[in-house]
């Protein structure tokens, strides 16, 4: 497959998730913001870390864990991202490669630590994520190999990229690469907060380097400083080819042109813990998209891939998601 098309090569932020339960007393007592990201120093992931209760590790990154859901979906992916020759950093290229994703950056010798989050999982199923970036901050154009671009049907983009400095250099020339070899730029937004940071630079890369944007509700009306979200479907009209927004148990909303299709949310027996549902909602969409699957269907393999990974601890799927998809359409 070296050689061969890809459907999505994932460009994110490569970093170990360490989930864990607590409950908002831990939040208060420890001045974490509840549902968001933060982005913390060593010192302080060290400090979370010794304080939290028993914990899992598991390879993440949002553009990670949306190229894994693909995987599973039959879906040919690559992905690149930076991660130390460390103990985490090996887990990470393990459990990415294992999957069949290509993964051919070289694990950098010296400087940070391979990037780690920190998430703490409340009886509500929220995630309040404090991330250390460590390696994946080195993450520059030099790391973005235009071949592999090239092969790919979609280059997809998370938010966080924007937050390393060397990231915003790689990400635009990774879309540059993408549009000369007439390939589509995939973005999610990532995270409302995320939003505030970059709202202006965000605007423009809607505008003008993206062709399908992923966001949630909050992520929407973040970025068009709207109260409501039917404000913020008027704002993004028009912006780029193809939005899918996702609302929670509300489903999600996908537009196109004059096409508008509301997706129903699949039902689970009991929502656990909702890292990773917008990252495997991107993956369902991007499947049937690259399989010319038409967006209601697209949208609804989405809404499917999500559905499966809230009904667990942790942000990668733990039961077949092309056989789920199978059984749930037939």
């Amino acid at each position: 497959m070296a050689d061969g098309l890809l459907d999505v090569v994932g460009i994110g932020n490569a970093i170990v998730d360490v989930l864990s339960h607590a409950d908002d007393g831990f939040l208060s007592r420890h001045s974490l913001a509840k549902g968001v990201m933060s982005l913390i120093d060593a010192r302080r992931a060290a400090s979370l870390y010794a304080a939290m209760g028993p914990a899992i590790e598991a390879s993440g990154g949002s553009a990670g864990n949306t190229v894994a859901g693909l995987a599973g979906l039959g879906s040919p992916a690559a992905y690149i991202g930076r991660v130390r020759d460390d103990q985490l950093g090996g887990i990470f290229r393990h459990d990415i490669q294992s999957l069949g994703v290509e993964f051919d950056n070289p694990p950098a010798t010296e400087g940070p630590a391979t990037g780690r989050c920190l998430i703490f999982v409340t009886p509500d199923a929220q995630r309040t994520m404090q991330t250390y970036l460590g390696a994946a901050i080195e993450l520059g154009p030099e790391d973005v190999d235009p071949a592999l671009i090239a092969r790919a049907q979609v280059t997809y983009l998370e938010g966080y990229l924007w937050d390393p400095p060397r990231a915003k250099a790689a990400f635009l020339k990774a879309a540059e690469v993408a549009h000369q070899a007439g390939r589509k730029v995939a973005l999610s937004l990532s995270d409302p907060f995320c939003v505030d940071r970059h709202r202006a630079d965000f605007r423009d890369l809607v505008a003008r380097h993206v062709d399908i944007l992923f966001a949630n509700e909050a992520e929407i009306m973040a970025l068009y400083e709207v109260p409501d979200f039917d404000a913020a479907l008027q704002q993004v009209r028009g912006h780029c080819e193809v939005v899918a927004l996702t609302r929670g148990e509300k489903g999600s909303v996908v537009l196109a042109g004059d096409e508008v299709h509301v997706i129903d949310a699949e039902p689970v027996p009991r929502v656990v813990d909702t890292t990773g549902a917008g990252d495997l909602y991107a993956a369902g969409f991007l499947h049937g998209y690259t399989q010319g699957y038409g967006l209601a269907r697209a949208g609804r393999i989405a809404s499917i891939a999500a559905s499966e990974v809230i009904g667990h601890l942790g942000p990668r799927p733990e039961t077949p998601l092309g056989e789920l998809v199978r059984q749930r359409l037939a």
